[in-house]
């Protein structure tokens, strides 16, 4: 992967970050020059995936195992990058998860709970601590979900976690700006390894009244997260930006 951004001594988070969009993102930092820290459920997995990044791209790579919706584990997360690097200049708050129910009226306190914890309380957490010990241009990005503005029945509580993060984007870019830059990525549908519940060709007709017609490949998101990553976006703040193939922009 080639890049014109070069990132080459800054320092990324990425949780969420040894699969999917967020391994994606992980790959274009590393490439455009990056030490990235990849953070995710499984330790194991998440020192596999730092361990090829590093052989890769040249970069210094750290895995660490973490649970965003974890209070604690948020402070120790950027503890150890802290300790690990001496910096932290990019957050991605990439985790996410959309438990799947029956019913509204099935949904239990703890799919609820769970679902916040790790989309909403989680990307809170981890600014809060984050931001104060980022350096003059450090960026946080958030990603969200175009669920958060076109909520299903069968998403609902997802789509309003991610719609609480909307919010919180504008909310911390006024807290943590001017040093401190907070954007969104309100990604689409993308081609990742869930696709198959929902990618059918029932989904793929639909998809031709798009403007782009199709869903994203998983590399597409990572130009939008360098940009918001990069000095390139030093004028912009609190934006929360639609990935999604022109979807949103249909009424």
């Amino acid at each position: 992967m080639s890049t014109l951004i070069d990132l080459s001594g800054r320092v990324a988070v990425i949780t969420g970050g040894s699969r999917g969009l967020g391994l994606e993102m992980a790959r274009g930092y590393a490439a455009a020059g990056a030490d990235v820290v990849i953070a995710s459920r499984k330790q194991e997995t998440c020192v596999e995936v730092a361990e090829k990044l590093s052989a890769e791209y040249g970069v210094r790579a750290l895995g660490i195992g973490a649970h965003v919706g974890d209070w604690d584990g948020c402070q120790a997360l950027v503890e150890a990058t802290m300790d690990e690097f001496g910096r932290l200049d990019v957050l991605v708050n990439n985790a996410g998860i959309a438990p799947l129910y029956e019913s509204l009226e099935t949904v239990s306190e703890a799919l609820f709970d769970k679902t916040f914890d790790v989309n909403l309380k989680g990307p809170f957490r981890l600014t809060t601590i984050a931001a104060p010990r980022m350096s003059e241009g450090g960026s946080v990005i958030n990603v969200s979900s175009i669920a958060s503005v076109r909520p299903k029945v069968s998403d609902l509580v997802y789509a309003a976690a991610k719609a609480g993060l909307n919010t919180l984007t504008k909310g911390l870019a006024q807290a943590y700006g001017p040093k401190v830059r907070v954007n969104t990525i309100m990604a689409g549908p993308f081609l990742t390894e869930i696709s198959e519940a929902w990618y059918t060709d029932e989904w793929r007709a639909r998809a031709q009244s798009f403007p782009l017609q199709r869903a994203g490949r998983p590399d597409e998101v990572v130009g939008t997260a360098l940009y918001f990553g990069s000095d390139l976006s030093s004028f912009t703040t609190g934006t929360v930006l639609p990935v999604d193939g022109g979807r949103t922009a249909m009424s």
